[in-house]
């Protein structure tokens, strides 16, 4: 059974491809990221995580340096 077809989301700061992974032993959220081609994978738990946060949950995360730009052997 095909899934439904993919969704792009963009923004001015991001643009990234989101559809249903059914490759495992559950669904989950693939996420590639359109400019590099990184690609990431959520599950239920992990997405329902994100819907409880609270407001400002993820600035961290949202910081590119945090993790994007950093040296691979960096701490």
């Amino acid at each position: 059974m095909a899934g439904p077809p993919d969704d792009v989301v963009e923004s001015e700061f991001a643009s990234v491809r989101l559809s249903i992974d059914r490759e495992g032993n559950d669904p989950r959220l693939r996420i590639e990221d359109l400019r590099t081609g990184q690609v990431g994978f959520l599950d239920a738990l992990e997405l329902e995580t994100l819907a409880w946060l609270p407001e400002g949950g993820l600035h961290k995360l949202l910081d590119p340096s945090f993790l994007r730009w950093r040296d691979p052997g960096a701490d």
